[in-house]
């Protein structure tokens, strides 16, 4: 019997491979790096072909540290950065540079779709405001600038799918990448005729919508080879990277929330039904499980609002950490905790670089609120980390008012290694908070379980409990309430004092 799953994660940086065995134990990793480029202002990129070759190496590299032979592999399974544009032809060979999930210069084609069909039918439809990050935009702006692309192209598909139809031929998608493409019918799991007819596109460059867990294919005899295993190797569909981490942290039931908390962060849960927003705080994806749904809000700087703080206020820290080889946020996270719960009333809005859930404002800023002379670096460290909890407690009460029952939430990602931060978040919740035992791994261990399932190897999506457990509970300080509850209302009353102040900062 094969024994082994391999799991690759196709990030923004890099193909991360992962080899997990049939008892869910992780049994080794590899990273290989790509670029991203830029050719103009708002526009990201990369090359489908550096994907494939990071998914080759790694793959090779893995086995080979491992000490595991190609044909032990049960099966090849994938997650991927979502709502991207990969266009192909039907040898499944890209046409033209990626256009990836951060990518924002089909601003004009998600407007002129919205006065033609309603933002309101938009979000009603697929569980997603209107915006140039989604897939469908991005291939509108390929019809407008590069027609000839655009008519030569066999389908115009999702990273993950773009490796599956180059290892296998099949030409697929799952519901989970389908519904972060502002073209995915949630409600009837399908593609929106609607908005089809709306965009005048043609439905056969598509790609077909399978299970998560379906096996699409063997891997073909002409690149065994490159990849490293044998011909008809199984490939399993597996989801988008959302999705898996959903998956990782446990979120398989109804009202099982998490959070993830790396660069960016969001609060997710798993519902029966999407769940929609009267104000579109939200958004909702469709989950690997099958009947279930995943409501999030994501914003942007999370980690990455403390990584400015590391880099700006930070400095000892940067010197030491690496003169005692740990990591600076240990040390950051020690000066912060000589500030009280509340910063000494320091409020911090988060928003670097703009924000999406809750507030959709490109224009949004980061500000110091309050700030006295009495105040100190440890008040700004920690009123960073509270900044960033207070904004993902909005989006949590969006869940809560319609009728999301959560009263726990689990976290994963780099950046609730350290305990502070996650106590922070429990306290600003006034929930449990479940720190889970894989932090960092926990997408690829998603996209692990998702083959495993697949291939008959692992029982059912249950088995993600038992890979992940929960290895700590942080529970809401009873004193920290009042001064939580307040610096929330300041919180909300900043950003909406601001508001008018950032679109004129904005033009």
């Amino acid at each position: 019997m094969k024994n082994f799953i391999l799991a690759h994660d196709l990030g923004t940086t890099g193909n991360k491979a992962t080899l997990y065995d049939a008892d869910g134990v992780l049994r080794g990793s590899a990273f290989f790096g790509y670029g991203l480029s830029h050719p103009e202002t708002g526009w990201a990129e990369q090359n489908p072909n550096d994907w494939w070759n990071a998914v080759c190496v790694s793959t090779k590299q893995l086995l080979v540290e491992a000490g595991v032979r190609g044909d032990d592999i049960a099966c090849i399974t994938f997650s991927g950065q979502m709502q991207g544009v990969v266009a192909l032809d039907a040898q499944a060979r890209p046409l033209r540079p990626a256009i990836i999930w951060a990518d924002s210069r089909a601003t004009a084609q998600a407007t002129q779709l919205g006065e033609k069909l309603g933002v309101d039918t938009m979000y009603r439809i697929t569980g997603h405001r209107l915006s140039a990050a989604y897939s469908l935009h991005k291939i509108l702006w390929i019809r407008e600038h590069q027609p000839d692309i655009y008519a030569a192209t066999h389908i115009f598909s999702h990273a993950k799918d773009a490796m599956i139809a180059r290892l296998t031929g099949v030409f697929a998608t799952d519901p989970s990448d389908a519904s972060g493409m502002n073209l995915y019918d949630l409600e009837k799991g399908m593609w929106s005729q609607e908005i089809i007819e709306a965009a005048a596109l043609n439905p056969a460059q598509l790609p077909n919508i399978v299970p998560s867990t379906q096996v699409v294919g063997g891997v073909l005899s002409s690149v065994a080879d490159e990849i490293g295993v044998p011909a008809g190797t199984p490939v399993v569909m597996g989801g988008g990277d959302g999705a898996c981490a959903s998956v990782g942290a446990g979120s398989i039931a109804e009202n099982i929330a998490y959070s993830y908390v790396g660069s960016s962060s969001w609060i997710a849960t798993a519902s029966k039904t999407p769940i929609y927003d009267p104000e579109k705080r939200t958004m909702t994806f469709a989950h690997v499980v099958p009947g279930l749904f995943i409501p999030m809000g994501t914003m942007q700087a999370a980690g990455a609002a403390y990584q400015w703080m590391r880099d700006q206020l930070a400095p000892l820290e940067k010197q030491a950490a690496a003169a005692l080889n740990v990591s600076p946020y240990a040390l950051m996270n020690a000066v912060a905790e000589e500030s009280p719960a509340g910063a000494n009333g320091l409020i911090f809005l988060p928003y670097l670089m703009g924000e999406r859930s809750p507030r959709w404002n490109p224009k949004a800023r980061a500000a110091f609120i309050g700030l006295t002379i009495r105040h100190t670096r440890a008040d700004m460290l920690r009123a960073a980390m509270e900044g960033v909890a207070l904004n993902l407690r909005v989006i949590l009460e969006v869940f809560s008012r319609q009728g999301s029952a959560i009263d726990a939430i689990r976290v994963i990602g780099g950046g609730v290694s350290g305990r502070l931060w996650a106590q922070i978040m429990a306290d600003i919740y006034g929930v449990p908070l479940h720190r889970l035992a894989v932090l960092e791994e926990a997408t690829s261990m998603g996209a692990a379980v998702i083959g495993g399932v697949g291939v008959g190897l692992y029982p059912d999506f249950s088995m993600a409990e038992r890979m992940n457990a929960i290895a700590e509970t942080l529970s809401p300080q009873k004193q920290h309430e009042a001064v939580y509850d307040k610096a929330y209302l300041l919180f909300e009353k900043a950003y909406t004092g601001l508001e008018a102040v950032f679109e004129l900062m904005g033009e």
